[in-house]
């Protein structure tokens, strides 16, 4: 099987023949790839396409991926931010300022906790994630192709599902 982070020519030559199809990964004499190196061949190709949408609104994809976040969970605190958007707590802050320097976010007082405040989407904030709405569901679109189309609900829950397992474990 092949690990994650590694390509079919850094495993040897066994496996270095493969053929790429809609239907499966196929390695030459072998099982078929391992999920968890599919998976990661599928969220690079996403990140290198979400890149190209969200840079020429001087977005970074982990910045798009905090406003987002922002918009299904309003008045978030850094902490629940920093999981949300897939970070280290100590790199919130930074994402956060940067936000909030061009407008897109603001921290607001925890009336619950001094120690705690809020963060939300501004109007800017609200208005850059619509502006992008539509490029990024063309992403989605063109990855789940006519072929599975009719099957995103099921292929959503079996992410899900999996995702599940692995945080249950």
């Amino acid at each position: 099987m092949l690990l994650c982070g590694f390509s079919a020519r850094s495993v040897g030559p066994a496996v270095a023949d493969y053929q790429v199809s809609w239907h499966s990964v196929a390695v030459a004499d072998r099982d078929q790839a391992s999920l968890l190196y599919l998976i990661k061949r599928l969220e690079l190709a996403v990140r290198k396409q979400l890149d190209a949408v969200v840079a020429p609104a001087g977005l970074t994809v982990v910045q798009y991926t905090a406003l987002t976040a922002l918009e299904r969970h309003p008045g978030m605190t850094a902490a629940a931010l920093a999981r949300h958007s897939f970070v280290a707590a100590q790199t919130t802050a930074e994402l956060v300022r940067g936000l909030e320097e061009r407008g897109l976010v603001v921290r607001e007082p925890d009336p619950a906790s001094r120690r705690q405040t809020r963060i939300s989407l501004t109007a800017a904030g609200r208005s850059l994630l619509k502006e992008l709405r539509e490029p990024v569901a063309a992403i989605e679109r063109a990855m789940v192709g006519e072929r599975l189309d009719g099957r995103r609900v099921e292929v959503a829950g079996a992410l899900e599902a999996m995702r599940r397992a692995l945080e249950s474990s």
